[in-house]
């Protein structure tokens, strides 16, 4: 009985110093490692020019699909804002080639991006906010700073990921539509989303309903793409979507910042792994 209380009480004593360990030297390390990827991922984000307090530097992206050439066009983009969009647009009824491009004076925030470097920034925050002298006391007080981090790049992942579903009359009244110069006909819709590591442009043409129409009118709730179809309401017109155009193109710099999340959460859980199986023994011992 004696040996193996011995035993027990070499046993508690050796991981009690590989805890400490792994609180005041291993998290220390983790934290420098997530501060260097996610300044890398913020690095992504501002796109500096030539001067590290410049503007962010524009980026044109050559819009292309896998079905019909129906939409061409360029998108220029820069940071976190829509610099200019010089779109092509062949109608499927006459083949009439329409040509629209943003007013110069004009820019589109995609507040997807913004919102995304915005979470990074705050993850940066709290990883810095202790300096290599602090000295964690408990594992809880790891697993919270790593919970609070995680949440961040969560939702930073989220919102590139996750394109906002969005009604036709929301879309109608994004202000979008008036950013072009020759001003879009009243039979068209423009939407701009980030998906992933793509910037996605989605062209609506519409049609009126006529009072006296036999459909049935249902108008259409959110979605990220509207099918051929769908109705709404806009002002005092009863409008049908006749055909969807989308198109895409893929923004590299999207994909670093995607990869960087995903990695830097990995390297959250392992730590936070590493804490619950000590936490685990405790109270497994106790």
């Amino acid at each position: 009985m004696a040996t193996a209380m011995a035993a027990t009480a070499a046993e508690r004593a050796v991981l009690e110093e590989e805890f400490r360990w792994l609180l005041h030297d291993e998290v220390h390390a983790v934290l420098r490692q997530l501060q260097d990827i996610l300044k890398e991922a913020s690095l992504r984000f501002t796109l500096p020019g030539s001067g590290t307090e410049g503007p962010a530097k524009q980026e044109n992206y050559i819009l292309g699909t896998c079905g019909t050439d129906q939409v061409k066009g360029v998108l220029t983009l820069q940071g976190d804002a829509l610099s200019q969009a010089d779109v092509n647009l062949k109608m499927p009824r006459n083949n009439q080639l329409l040509h629209f491009a943003f007013r110069e004076d004009k820019q589109w925030k995609l507040q997807q991006i913004q919102d995304a470097r915005n979470h990074v920034s705050q993850a940066i925050y709290l990883l810095t906010n202790r300096d290599e002298s602090y000295q964690f006391r408990t594992g809880a007080e790891v697993l919270k700073l790593m919970d609070a981090v995680m949440l961040q790049l969560t939702r930073a992942r989220n919102r590139l990921t996750t394109p906002a579903t969005l009604t036709l009359p929301e879309i109608a009244a994004s202000g979008l539509t008036r950013m072009f110069a020759p001003a879009l006909p009243s039979d068209l819709l423009v939407n701009v989303y980030v998906n992933l590591n793509k910037l996605c442009l989605t062209v609506y043409q519409l049609h009126a309903l006529q009072p006296n129409s036999t459909k049935n009118f249902r108008p259409a709730g959110g979605a990220v793409l509207h099918s051929p179809g769908a109705m709404f309401e806009w002002g005092a017109q009863r409008l049908e979507v006749g055909h969807v155009h989308k198109v895409e193109c893929v923004i590299p710099w999207l994909n670093d910042a995607l990869v960087f999340f995903t990695v830097s959460l990995q390297l959250c859980q392992q730590l936070k792994d590493k804490i619950s199986v000590f936490s685990s023994y405790w109270s497994y011992r106790s």
